[in-house]
């Protein structure tokens, strides 16, 4: 009886947690690790009252409350719904088409996820990588920029380590800009490391890029460019009137883009015009340029 009277209040003393929170695969003694690092209040002995429960479940799992007794918090564990919601981000897409497409996926406010991502994102673009992401329903914005740009940077590290021996941000992200004008800029996977030559051989050359894709910024992530706003664009990413790179990347990026841009193709190549099968005809003069040209309005 004293027994029974002691787990009755054990089980409803008070949990604090967050709504939404992140379960790791693994033994619930694990789990239990885990949680207890992260600041809740579990031990040993909720590991075996987890055991009579049922395993609990693992990713991240809707809680609905900030505060419960401690068996409801074990028994939800087992049973709380997962609070995931799936969303694509593309290469190719500027930061600002993904973030329109998180605030509405996630019914978000625009505008702050906007200002969060400014204010923890080391560059305007480029920095979110491309997958297929199950996202927490219920985080706000700053815990939503927290979460992609922990993963972000983190790939973004990993990658430079394992292609270039060691990660210095400034540099590889110089990497991540020419990549970024690459994915615009290439009709297919097999063009990519033509296209990185022909970056290589321009800016060698300190000729202009000339490049519609660096003006595929922003909000301009999907627009033609034409005459018009070539003529009109004054910022650093107009390629055409500034020599060098944009100040940052334009997009997203994959990671066949990324390998284009550390391993271009060795060519003498300057200039590219697509063709009427939708690819490019690479040229090393302007002559020959011109030429590809009028037989692509033939």
């Amino acid at each position: 009886m004293i027994i029974a009277i002691v787990l009755f209040f054990y089980l409803n003393t008070s949990v604090k947690t967050e709504k939404i929170i992140y379960v790791p695969k693994g033994s619930i003694k694990s789990i239990v690790t885990h949680l207890s690092k992260e600041g809740y209040d579990v031990n040993r002995f909720d590991t075996m009252i987890l055991r009579l429960m049922g395993s609990p479940q693992y990713g991240w799992i809707n809680l609905g409350k900030e505060e419960l007794g401690k068996g409801e918090f074990l028994w939800l564990l087992t049973k709380a719904k997962a609070a995931t919601r799936s969303i694509t981000l593309i290469p190719g897409d500027t930061t600002y088409v993904a973030l329109d497409k998180i605030a509405q996926a996630f019914s978000l406010d625009r505008q702050k996820l906007q200002d969060a991502y400014d204010d923890k994102a080391p560059y305007a673009d480029g920095v979110l990588v491309p997958d297929t992401y199950n996202l927490p329903i219920g985080f706000n914005e700053s815990e939503m920029m927290d979460y992609l740009l922990r993963f972000a940077l983190s790939a973004h590290e990993k990658l430079a380590r394992e292609y270039q021996g060691g990660y210095d941000r400034e540099k590889w992200f110089r990497i991540v800009t020419i990549a970024s004008i690459i994915e615009k800029e290439a009709a297919n996977h097999e063009e990519m490391p033509l296209v990185s030559s022909v970056i290589y051989n321009r800016l060698a050359k300190n000729m202009r890029l000339q490049m519609d894709g660096s003006l595929n910024y922003g909000e301009y992530s999907n627009q033609r460019v034409t005459s018009r706003r070539i003529r009109q664009d004054k910022s650093r990413f107009n390629t055409y009137k500034h020599r060098g790179l944009p100040p940052h990347p334009v997009s997203i990026v994959s990671i066949f883009a990324l390998k284009a841009a550390l391993s271009p193709t060795k060519s003498n190549y300057l200039y590219f015009v697509k063709n009427d099968s939708g690819t490019h005809t690479f040229s090393e003069s302007y002559k020959s340029h011109l030429k590809a040209i009028k037989n692509g309005k033939n």
